[in-house]
């Protein structure tokens, strides 16, 4: 293959160079996100019912709902909130499963759901295709002229339809204002007056809006169409629909039963911004799949063209959009990516004295770096924090660094230009062997990544596979270009020198290795004592998924008293926008109360999603950290608006531990069991218990307690006796907060009619009593209270189902300490301070679960993979014991990972995990190299003891440089304050401090062990 490469060295090169540039070509098209989209395969079903109590929702629709779709293929989980008016179901599926044959499967079971509910007027859909982290731009709809009402109409119906017309959009989410309704305000006194029921002003409305085909007729040879129309075409004709004649003629209408207006139905959540009252907005979701970065630019092209279609006055003010984080945390990997080459570049140059030499090693970084993302727009990975922050361009000029290392020592034995690029393919045909074991280690040791599943596994295969694919592009690379383009660019014949750099290293290094080669006892006693202090540490190092990302932005969760009213809750937010607001460091304030159009989340009227979107940290003044801003706002809000809980967090996170356990904090426990009292006793236990827990923060429970439910319950017998129909009684009721009847078709919008009481008419529950009914025989009427018991009861205002059991939610977030250790110790005082009565239990949830998840996994993986790295060692040393050898750089390296972790101060986390398995690949690496040259000084003859210390001398140059550019590669990682550093930090530190260790054993330890071992053998 290497006669076939020099033989054919420009076509080859030709190719490389045109496969470059298609690759160059491909890499616009690439997703950028700010970190992987860990969203799981999941089909929401909602159905809003408005006025319908919490408990009568669970029994009477998400029971039924979720018996219908119980046993489809597939589902993993089956969780469902209850609230008034809204069930949302969740159904999630296995990562393998196909989303559209899910989604198709979950329709079909629907018309059954449909037939086994009971409930009437009910609407049942399914959430749009799009995942947890599909929310990429929040637009504001404006206008100094328009009432909120209208906004929302010109939002729902004229800006959110162009938009889902956009490539990637899937949906928009209206939120604000109230959905528009043709609305009869009823006076009871007039109904009983003309004799008029609910039921005959439905009848009335749905019969007298409608259109009817005639066929055509033929006339003067023309064809002519004919249409009846009998449609509503505004307020007016809406209040001349006839209800009745009266016994001389007189025809009662619709608008002769009270007032005719346009109203707005039930409102169950309102949108408010920067302290300045209610506003509409439209939350645009993206496709599941879709590009973000390609998703915004074609909204973005998209918005002037619907800008024109909006009346005079009216404008679109987009306040967020994701591309603000992803440039920043790209910006981040670019940043360190670029820093990172030069570091690179600069200490080939230190080490090896040659810019020529280190020009040739590193042209293999944009080579492999476009491969690499090339790789990743054909397999679907997008470009993000970890995908790409975790490429060490160490770790990428490895393989091309030893080749044109042993180029230069023997460069001297030509004089010619012809001659020296033989002698390049030489080079690499002398170092082949052990630089493609080393790079197929280091892949190898990259390959349990990939067995990750689930929520960890989307977050970290996509990162192993950017990594391996740009590995084996650099051995490519390296075999195809560069002993031609070192055979081109750098000088033959000089004698190779030393820097500076590396005789000031070799002035030490000689002693050094001098007093290890009499004191291996002592030197191994050494490094076994740091190995065990590193143990120690290990097993007092806490743990957590992964690192929290500084987004930018944060997020207070409010919850207020589930009985207030909506209008005195917004009052209280308007209160904390202002707050909030006051902060300097603050660009504006969006909070979200109750449930919005999709209810992707119900909440209700008493808790709100409050987004405070920061401005460019330089601009900070009341603190330099996010953890500092919270303090102080969460101190202001609590000393001026005490009578909320507040719970902090950030919107993507809220959004994957949402993902994760079904709440927005770091910890959910579930409580499941039947009796919902019993279920709130364990709850406020549990929350004193964890509460107690150092660390602890925004503890409580995701139901937000008790509000008052009148309930009017027909007596069916007195019915019976009074000749009233039970459907007439429901009505009635249903009347109270507004029946919603035939939707109107009017000016490119389709607006329901609503039919409700005065709203002075229904003021307490004994005016409610007293509302006329007419019997069945039109005979007269009866009062409400005649024919039904009312009670005003307390009752719960949400009820979790997962599996279809009952559960309540205590929810947490950790503060000044690591999730795993929290999470024992909270276990610990949960155990000791609650006990469960028979027939309830307890599971407890969150990324400490994924944590727990992928340490299994990669404890059963990375063994394995291990053994296979052994057996490619005992192939390519020839000796299991040289194997052996190379395989104690492995916890020498980890020693250094570790104390650099507590000298940090940094937990263990999955990025710390990723850390040591790259780490071990470079340890390999450099045992290889150094091993392989020992064993070549023993088959020329040469005493093991003066082949192993004569190999360290000789190479350490190449031994330095690879330690070197892999840790130089990792720095700028390490040590970066820009947004997103965060994640890639546990990662780099303890690559670096590997290395540390690595290279000294591989240094001093190595060679002394391997004399001492082998020659005590051959002895």
């Amino acid at each position: 293959m290497l006669a076939f490469i020099q033989k054919n060295t420009y076509l080859l090169l030709g190719i490389v160079v045109a496969l470059l540039i298609g690759g160059v070509l491909t890499i616009p098209g690439l997703p950028v996100e700010p970190v992987p989209d860990i969203s799981p395969q999941q089909v929401m079903v909602s159905v809003t019912a408005p006025g319908l109590a919490t408990e009568e929702v669970e029994k009477l629709i998400t029971f039924p709902l979720e018996s219908s779709l119980t046993g489809i293929p597939g589902v993993t989980d089956l969780r469902s909130i209850s609230r008034t008016g809204v069930s949302a179901v969740y159904l999630k599926f296995t990562d393998s499963s196909n989303i559209d044959l899910d989604r198709t499967r979950v329709s079909q079971r629907l018309q059954l759901a449909r037939d086994t509910i009971s409930v009437p007027g009910i609407s049942i859909t399914m959430g749009p295709l799009a995942t947890g982290m599909g929310e990429i731009m929040q637009i504001q709809i404006k206008g100094s002229e328009y009432s909120l009402t209208e906004l929302n109409r010109i939002m729902t119906w004229t800006v959110a339809p162009q938009l889902k017309l956009v490539p990637g959009v899937v949906d928009v989410n209206v939120n604000g204002g109230a959905e528009e309704t043709f609305e009869l305000t009823l006076d009871p006194a007039r109904m009983v007056s003309f004799g008029v029921s609910i039921d005959d002003i439905d009848q009335a409305i749905s019969t007298n809006n409608a259109s009817s085909g005639g066929g055509w007729i033929a006339h003067h040879d023309e064809q002519q169409v004919i249409v009846a129309r009998a449609r509503i075409t505004g307020l007016e004709s809406f209040g001349l629909i006839p209800v009745k004649t009266g016994p001389h003629g007189h025809v009662i209408r619709i608008r002769d039963m009270g007032k005719v207006a346009i109203g707005t139905r039930t409102r169950l959540g309102a949108v408010t911004r920067d302290g300045q009252g209610e506003i509409v907005n439209g939350v645009v979701l993206m496709q599941n799949g879709a590009s973000s970065n390609a998703t915004l630019r074609a909204i973005n092209a998209a918005l002037p063209g619907i800008r024109q279609s909006l009346p005079q006055g009216v404008i679109l003010d987009p306040f967020y959009t994701r591309s603000t984080l992803t440039t920043e945390t790209i910006g981040t990997v670019k940043e360190n990516l670029i820093i990172g080459a030069i570091l690179v570049m600069a200490a080939l140059v230190v080490v090896l004295g040659d810019w020529r030499a280190a020009f040739v090693i590193a042209s293999v970084i944009p080579a492999a770096l476009i491969v690499a993302m090339a790789g990743m727009r054909w397999f679907g990975v997008s470009a993000n924090l970890l995908s790409l922050g975790a490429i060490d361009f160490g770790m990428i000029v490895d393989s091309s660094l030893v080749v044109v290392e042993h180029l230069l020592t023997t460069r001297n034995q030509t004089d010619s230009r012809e001659g020296f690029r033989t002698l390049a393919h030489k080079a690499l045909l002398g170092v082949i062997q052990p630089v493609s074991f080393a790079i197929g280690i280091i892949i190898i040791v990259y390959l349990p990544i990939l067995t990750l599943e689930g929520i960890e596994g989307k977050m970290f295969r996509p990162m192993a596979q950017t990594v391996i694919m740009a590995l084996i592009a650099s051995l490519l690379y390296c075999i195809i270009c560069i002993p031609t383009l070192a055979a081109f660019f750098m000088k033959y014949g000089p004698v190779d020198r030393e820097t500076r750099f590396v005789q000031f290293v070799r002035r030490y290094y000689e002693p050094a290795l001098a007093w290890s080669e009499h004191h291996v006892r002592l030197l191994i006693g050494i490094t076994l004592g740091t190995f065990g202090v590193a143990v120690f540490f290990s097993s007092q190092m806490g743990g957590e998924f992964v690192p929290q990302l500084d987004e930018g932005s944060l997020l207070v969760n409010s919850l207020r008293l589930p009985s207030a009213s909506l209008e005195t809750v917004l009052r209280g937010v308007t209160e904390q926008e202002r707050i909030l607001k006051n902060f300097p460091d603050v660009e504006t304030v969006v909070s979200n109360t109750g449930t919005s159009a999709i209810p992707t989340d119900p909440m209700g009227t008493g808790e709100t999603d409050t987004f405070i979107f920061l401005k460019p940290r330089s601009q900070w003044t009341t603190a330099s950290t996010e953890a500092g801003l919270v303090g102080k706002m969460s101190a202001a809000l609590r000393e001026r608006l005490p009578d909320a809980e507040y719970s902090w967090t950030q919107p993507i996170q809220m959004r994957m531990d949402d993902l994760l356990s079904g709440v927005r904090t770091q910890l959910a426990i579930s409580i499941y069991g039947s009796n919902l009292e019993m279920l709130s006793h364990l709850s406020d236990a549990t929350i004193k218990a964890i509460s107690s827990v150092p660390g602890a923060a925004d503890v409580n429970s995701a139901n937000e307690g008790v509000m008052p439910y009148i309930h009017v319950d027909v007596d069916r017998d007195s019915a019976a006796r009074l000749g009233v129909a039970v459907p007439d009684i429901l009505q009635t009721v249903e009347a109270v907060g507004g029946r919603i009847g035939t939707s109107i078709t009017l000016d490119n919008a389709i607006i329901p009619s609503q039919v409700r009481f005065s709203k002075n008419a229904v003021v307490s529950m004994d005016q409610i009593g007293r509302l006329q009914i007419r019997r069945s025989d039109r005979a007269g009427w009866v009062m409400l209270q005649d024919v039904a018991r009312l009670s005003l009861i307390d009752g719960t205002s949400r009820i979790d189902r997962d599996s279809l059991n009952r559960r309540i939610i205590v929810q947490a977030n950790v503060r000044g300490r690591d999730v795993a250790s929290f999470v024992k110790a909270a276990q610990n005082a949960v155990s000791q301070q609650v006990k469960l009565p028979a027939g309830y239990r307890m599971s407890w949830a969150g990324q400490f679960r994924n944590l727990e998840s992928a340490s299994r996994r990669l404890s059963i993986v990375v063994p394995i993979a291990l053994v296979l790295i052994f057996g490619l060692l005992v192939a390519a040393l020839g000796s299991p014991g040289a194997a052996a050898l190379v395989f104690v750089n492995l916890p020498v390296a980890a020693t250094g990972g570790i104390l650099a972790l507590v000298i940090r101060g940094m937990p263990f986390s999955i990025a710390a995990g990723i850390g040591f398995i790259a780490l071990f690949g470079v340890a390999i690496l450099n045992g290889v190299v150094l091993v392989s040259q020992i064993r070549t000084y023993q088959k020329s003859g040469m005493a093991v003891v003066k082949a192993s210390f004569e190999a360290a001398r000789v190479r350490l140059r190449p031994v330095i440089a690879t330690a070197s550019v892999a840790s130089l590669g990792f720095f700028p990682m390490a040590f970066s304050g820009s947004a997103g550093a965060e994640v890639e930090r546990p990662l780099a530190t303890v690559v670096i401090g590997g290395l540390v260790s690595s290279t000294l054993l591989t240094l001093l330890v190595l060679p002394s062990l391997y004399a001492f071992v082998f020659n005590n053998r051959t002895r």
